[in-house]
């Protein structure tokens, strides 16, 4: 062995022997990351086999441990004891779980009842079936044992004396068990000739009831055997017990078990034969975002319902809009009392219930029918009491839902009202191992590193589906673990693992960067030094927070002031990409809204209307366009609830959404100052000047180009006066519309006129193309 291959080994050797430390301490390593990075590094050394081998043997038992004798922990083993097939660890494993496999032998040991009063017929055909079982029986038997003594040699070597003693007991079972089924068959035997014959006495056959109550004890000590010497067959847990198995939920956690014991208590004083005139409401209203585990919470509720004998059955109707409202008068109805019925007994789980009271809905739309219908039963003598009903959905919705309902309302006490928070990233990261595990891998520790950056990058608004997002994450991490690892080359490690490779988005990268669209504009030097300062600022605190120094907290809001046409919009969107490219916005879009997006038409409206709107803009920018608008003395005026809503859901959200006003300064200062809070959230205005005629005229130039068209130079030359000498409204609204027009000029102009063997002349705009464009818009706004 040469100098550098004694050096690795002995590398591996001071890392395995502190892993052995702690697994002879605890009994399983803790981070099983440590032993899955040193297989990758190892996997394909031939050398290293007897490393492999070590390795994987601490990776089974520390599945064992943790979860059990899962296909997993098999598969580690099969693995250990193909590397080395003198692994100690490994071999004492599958000797344990080895021994374990014996314990369903006498599982299909039955014997058929035998009665002496039987008739003759009877008596003979239960005689030639105890003879053929006994030969079938006393087959396997040996079968077994012949394993067992095998299987006793293998493990002599590898486990502890209690296991050896128990491989003994078995055996000395089964030899027991030979020989009274010998015996048995013996007797069955003769039991049959006697039946044969013409004088039969009762002996043959207590022979036989005595050699079969033998065979029966031996079955006894055998599964008593088992009983003691493996861990104890879990049982089926309660729904308390599952619950708490449940991760994260602790609040829910807490309310549930208070809920559980109320019912106990109430249980135990109708057992006092105390009065209880007003029974407790069965019925729930569990809220929360998407994948936050209401339809789970709703089954245990049944489950409760049913161990504590409120409700006879466990069973979970679930129904959704879809399923209840019918497209004809008496359809709905219908529906909804046969899913009643069916529920009857057991829970109607009725899910996003908020949608069937629809915003504006017309007279063909049955929602309000579900809700009446629905009501109506829940209080007729023949269904009350013997049902319960959950309704889940997003909380204001569900809320608002509820308040709009009276009748619906006081059926569901507000000490029924569960909300179910998001997942912290942590618990997610949890579930997501759990969920790999189902399938039978693990994830490394690069790959918990990609997965956590996903789902904060997922985490944007209230659709986010916490556990079904993550689901989603890991389902598509196994694809891409599928569709790239090579067959032909199969290390274990690629069928029972997840890296960070298999959870890295592959993003298409622009073509051209948002700092390079910014550069390109044409003029806004000030603006763009501007906004390159603010991006400079959020970078260098995303910085300070990644070397865990403290961080000056960031506010993006900005106030866009100018006339109309000077790039407020176009900035505003470039300004969003560079938000997204250094990090702080998850998703870099930009919605653009205006008054009518916000106002509504009546009380409470507004809100709604403005809290949606910002729910589509999380993530990215707000850019609300004439957003003084917004602002009016009017006392019946519903700006102003736009403006408390917007001030309260930017405090909300704070990082996650960055709004930008556009309009013109005064009235753009008014709207500031009729409300500190909304003044207070702005620390930055740019003002956009107004183009130059130089400024304009590249604009011009380069908006044709887009296209395939070009100015001639005596258009040029007329343009720059025009520029100069008219004051022209629109600034970059007036570029784009003139070269529009011109191009309908050109178009008019050419078609007029034979264009054979003359095609470049299709992209020239000449002078009157130019002058007759600008004739038209000055027409127009005049």
């Amino acid at each position: 062995m040469n100098t550098r291959n004694k050096h690795q080994h002995h590398d591996y050797d001071v890392k395995i022997k502190e892993l052995t430390e702690e697994i002879n301490e605890k009994g399983y390593i803790n981070d099983l990351h440590k032993i899955m990075a040193l297989l990758a590094e190892i996997e394909n050394i031939q050398s290293l086999a007897s490393y492999q081998s070590e390795l994987f043997s601490m990776l089974a038992k520390s599945q064992k441990f943790l979860h059990g004798e899962d296909s997993l922990y098999e598969t580690w083993l099969r693995e250990a004891v193909r590397s080395d097939a003198n692994n100690k660890r490994a071999n004492e494993l599958l000797a344990s779980s080895g021994w374990k496999k014996y314990s369903e032998v006498f599982s299909v040991i039955e014997f058929p009842l035998i009665r002496e009063t039987d008739n003759r017929t009877a008596k003979k055909k239960v005689a030639e079936e105890y003879i053929y079982l006994c030969g079938k029986y006393m087959e396997r038997i040996m079968e077994q044992r012949s394993k067992l003594e095998e299987s006793l040699k293998q493990a002599n070597n590898h486990v502890e004396d209690g296991t050896i003693k128990n491989y003994k007991a078995a055996i000395t079972l089964l030899s027991e068990a030979s020989e009274e089924l010998t015996e048995l068959l013996q007797a069955a035997k003769e039991y049959e000739e006697s039946i044969s014959g013409v004088f039969h006495t009762a002996t043959h056959f207590n022979d036989m009831k005595e050699h079969l109550d033998r065979v029966m004890k031996v079955k006894k000590q055998w599964n008593a055997l088992f009983q003691t010497s493996m861990d104890v067959l879990t049982q089926p847990k309660d729904a308390l017990a599952e619950l708490q198995s449940m991760i994260g939920l602790a609040e829910v956690k807490n309310r549930m078990n208070e809920y559980y014991r109320f019912l106990q208590y109430q249980n135990k004083r109708k057992e006092l034969g105390l009065q209880i005139r007003d029974e407790l409401s069965l019925n729930m209203v569990l809220t929360g975002n998407p994948g936050t585990g209401k339809t789970t919470i709703a089954r245990l509720l049944a489950k409760i319902y049913y161990e504590l004998g409120v409700l006879p059955r466990e069973e979970v109707i679930e129904v959704d809009r879809s399923q209840l409202v019918g497209s004809f008068i008496g359809q709905t109805e219908e529906r909804v009392q046969n899913a009643v019925e069916k529920s009857l007994g057991g829970v109607l789980f009725i899910d996003e219930a908020y949608s069937l009271k629809r915003e504006g809905q017309s007279g063909n739309d049955y929602g309000q029918t579900v809700i009446d219908t629905l009501v109506s039963l829940m209080s007729n003598q023949k269904y009350a009491g013997k049902f319960a009903v959950i309704l889940a959905g997003y909380p204001d919705e569900t809320r608002q839902f509820l308040q709009a309902n009276p009748g619906l309302r006081s059926r569901f006490p507000q000490s029924n009202h569960f909300q179910l928070p998001d997942y912290t990233t942590e618990e997610l990261l949890q579930l997501a191992e759990g969920m790999a595990r189902d399938n039978d891998y693990l994830m490394t520790k690069d790959a918990k590193m990609e997965l956590e950056m996903r789902i904060e990058a997922e985490k944007v608004d209230e659709t986010f589906g916490n556990a079904r997002t993550v689901r989603s994450i890991v389902n598509d991490a196994i694809f891409k673990r599928g569709a790239r690892t090579d067959l032909d080359e199969n290390p274990i490690l690629h069928y029972t693992s997840l890296t960070g490779e298999d959870f890295r988005r592959n993003e298409l990268k622009p073509t051209i960067s948002p700092g390079e669209k910014l550069g390109l504009l044409v003029g806004l030097d000030e603006i763009k030094k501007e906004v390159q300062a603010i991006i400079a600022f959020v970078e260098m605190q995303q910085l300070r927070r990644n070397y865990g120094l403290q961080a000056v907290p960031i506010q993006s809001h900005t106030v866009f002031t100018g006339n109309p046409g000077t790039g407020k919009t176009t900035v505003a969107k470039i300004y969003s990409e560079l938000l997204k490219e250094t990090g702080l916005l998850k998703r870099g879009h930009m919605i653009v809204a205006g008054r009518s997006d916000f106002v509504g038409e009546y009380v409470g409206q507004t809100a709604i209307k403005t809290k949606k709107k910002i729910r589509e803009a999380l993530g990215g920018v707000l850019f609300i366009d004439e957003a003084y608008s917004l602002f009016s003395k009017s006392e019946n005026d519903f700006g102003k609830e736009v403006i408390d809503t917007l001030v309260e859901e930017m405090t909300k959200h704070n990082e996650n959404l960055v709004v930008v006003l556009a309009g013109y300064s005064k009235e753009m200062n008014r709207l500031l100052e009729s409300n500190p809070g909304l003044r207070s959230r702005f620390r930055k205005f740019i003002h956009f000047p107004d183009y130059t005629a130089e400024e304009l005229l590249q604009i011009i130039e380069n908006y044709a180009v887009q296209y395939q068209y070009k100015l001639e130079d005596q258009a040029i030359s007329w343009l720059n006066e025009y520029l100069t000498n008219h004051l022209v409204k629109g600034n970059g609204r007036f570029a784009t519309s003139l070269v529009d027009e011109a191009i309908q000029e050109q178009a008019m102009r050419i078609m007029n006129k034979s264009i054979e063997n003359n095609s470049q002349n299709l992209t020239i705009l000449m002078t009157e193309d130019l002058r007759k464009a600008a004739e038209k818009i000055g027409k127009s706004e005049m």
